[in-house]
């Protein structure tokens, strides 16, 4: 019997303000424990909240991006229970008037797994959401030997939850979406969303029934994810799992599992009969809150996304498809190479040596193109003296490698190593004359038509000139006088 699967996604983001969400303790990843608390993060008697202006704004402004609808009012709520990392025994989050509703997320080609690229299911697909609502994160627990450790640092930061509608049919699926919101988070500069500093986590939400059956089977979620690919692995285990159970006549009840990274595999954290009872009321020590004004602060700060960039990097500077998604898939690239490509006559001779040279010499040295040694305008210029003859193309590798690995310009690595091309046509003739009455074997062949001597011939030239003969130049001379 065949199954069908069912994803929901419940993600969780940092935003990317310096201080919390209603205190003004500093948003610091690393600092040391419980260094960066307040009454008010420790939810000490009497101590009041403010509202974070700017975490307000990149809600907006993500809303914005995804395509929501943003709610005229919002309010906040307290979310009531019990855990030992919420400091106030309730949370202040949004529950019937959320911040943003509706919208969508696109998943493009390169969002999916390598491996999967070739057989996408559903090309175009738009994953929906239910809301973006924004609330506080709790604080982290740090389990010892003997004991359990409390950091409150991180109680209080800024956090949106972004909850998608039950339409991922496959693990792949849900990496591709989660790559293409991180893509979309980070060029809005809402967030750095990195899932190994806890910026992004995600809690998948997974059923799967036999594809004659209408209803949803039941409802298990997975927690404890910390990279996109563990959620891949994670979703692709349950649904062997859960298969299983069915295909064996056990039914599956609604539970709550833990993903284990080292293991590769889930386990039991508890079951659920119903949902959690929270006892959400009206926060009485917050406002509800106006959108217009952030409406219009983050409509000011909307960024050109992916999509729109990738189109026109097709359109501005004729590269393929391909090419501008590898480009426009991290912004601080697709700004490299938007400058470098304004900048040079053949927008394409700055694609290809971008893709294949420069993100390979960066993956090597294990850096981002944050790090490169060499500015967008240096490879313009090693580019040009390829262009304009001056140094060949093999040359041209090895100025980059020596602008990769200390950052000199192009010309002055060429000064240096004496490499500009000898492209003299007088002194060039002199050098094939040379070289001509030296082998006349290989002159011989050539006339006798062994196309294959010209090569010969060609090589003496270069050994004669140390390297600095323009090839095809040395190449029309040397036809021109055998002919």
């Amino acid at each position: 019997m065949r199954y069908l699967t069912t994803i929901g996604l419940e993600v969780h983001v940092q935003l990317k303000t310096r201080s919390k969400m209603f205190c003004g303790c500093a948003v610091e990843y690393g600092a040391a424990p419980n260094t960066r608390t307040c009454p008010v993060c420790l939810g000490l008697p009497g101590a009041l909240p403010t509202m974070n202006a700017e975490a307000l704004r990149l809600t907006t402004l993500t809303g914005l991006m995804l395509g929501c609808d943003i709610a005229p009012t919002c309010k906040f709520d307290r979310k009531n229970y019990f855990y030992p990392d919420m400091p106030k025994n309730y949370q202040i989050s949004q529950y019937d008037l959320p911040l943003c509703v509706n919208g969508a997320v696109p998943l493009h080609d390169l969002a999916y797994p390598k491996d999967a690229q070739k057989s996408i299911a559903h090309p175009g697909k738009q994953v929906g959401l239910v809301r973006i609502h924004l609330e506080e994160d709790v604080a982290k627990s740090f389990h010892f030997e003997n004991s359990t450790g409390i950091d409150f640092d991180r109680a209080g930061t800024p956090l949106m939850e972004i909850v998608t509608r039950p339409e991922i049919e496959s693990p792949e699926e849900a990496f591709a979406f989660l790559t293409a919101l991180r893509q979309i988070l980070v060029y809005g500069d809402v967030s750095d969303a990195d899932m190994e500093k806890g910026q992004l986590r995600c809690d998948c939400n997974i059923s799967v029934r036999p594809e004659t059956q209408t209803e949803f089977g039941a409802k298990i979620e997975i927690k404890n994810m910390n990279s996109v690919s563990g959620v891949r692995r994670a979703l692709a285990y349950e649904i062997e799992r859960q298969v299983g159970e069915l295909t064996a006549g056990r039914p599956l009840r609604q539970e709550t599992r833990r993903w284990d990274d080292a293991a590769d595999q889930t386990t039991l954290m508890r079951t659920k009969e119903s949902a959690h009872d929270y006892r959400y009321f009206p926060d009485p020590d917050l406002m509800p809150v106006h959108t217009a004004p952030l409406l219009d602060a983050a409509r000011t700060r909307l960024p050109e996304l992916p999509a729109a960039k990738r189109a026109r990097f097709v359109q501005d500077y004729a590269i393929s498809d391909y090419d501008a998604a590898v480009l426009a898939d991290d912004r601080a690239l697709a700004d490299y190479f938007e400058t470098a490509a304004k900048a040079a006559p053949k927008p394409k001779s700055v694609a290809n040596w971008v893709l294949n040279d420069l993100l390979s010499a960066l993956a090597s040295a294990g850096k981002s193109i944050g790090e490169c040694p060499f500015p967008a305008a240096s490879l313009v210029e090693m580019i040009g003296l390829i262009d304009s003859g001056k140094i060949s193309g093999k040359q041209g590798k090895e100025v980059f490698a020596e602008m990769f690995a200390t950052g000199k310009t192009a010309g002055a690595v060429v000064k240096e190593r004496g490499m500009e091309q000898l492209s003299d046509t007088s002194a060039l003739e002199a050098l094939c004359d040379q070289v001509i009455a030296a082998n006349p074997k290989p002159v011989a062949d050539y006339r006798g038509g062994n196309a294959a001597s010209l090569n010969f011939l060609k090589g003496q030239v270069m050994k004669l000139s140390k390297g600095q003969a323009n090839p095809a130049l040395t190449g029309e001379i040397l036809q021109r006088k055998l002919a």
